[in-house]
């Protein structure tokens, strides 16, 4: 059974290899302490991208979790994410071996971003992240330069 660290490294791999795929420059931070695991290089443009494991509920929803979690003497402290320290999450998912791509404008004031693969039981359409919207390939492709 993996760590959370363990499952973090799987999740910055995978993406980190879908994007270079794609023609995306990769790059690492030397250093610790930054809130995005990666920055990609859209040539002119640069996205500071924090990385994440995607869960799967009940076969046909993923949740993203938008915010990072640490445990102190108080407890587990969550700290959500702000456009003023990443450009997007991208999560990835072991059991379907896919990838995502949400840009911070997605996300201020959420604690999980839920990307749909099935319809909703009640037939909802309103407010419904369908995941391929959120696709590694499709939302990069299109910011990829000249």
């Amino acid at each position: 059974m993996l760590t959370t660290d363990q499952k973090g490294a799987v999740a910055e791999l995978a993406i980190a290899h879908r994007a270079a795929e794609l023609g995306v420059g990769v790059f690492k931070p030397l250093t610790d302490g930054e809130r995005y695991d990666l920055i990609f290089d859209f040539r002119p443009q640069l996205m500071r991208v924090q990385c994440k494991t995607a869960v799967l509920l009940r076969g046909s929803v993923l949740k993203v979790a938008c915010y990072s979690a640490r445990r102190t003497s108080d407890g587990l402290v969550k700290r959500y994410y702000s456009a003023l320290e990443i450009d997007a999450i991208a999560a990835h998912n072991t059991d379907l071996d896919r990838c995502f791509f949400i840009p911070i404008e997605e996300i201020p004031g959420r604690s999980e971003v839920l990307l749909r693969f099935e319809p909703c039981r009640n037939n909802q359409q309103l407010g419904v992240n369908w995941a391929r919207d959120f696709e590694l390939a499709a939302r990069l492709t299109g910011l990829l330069g000249p």
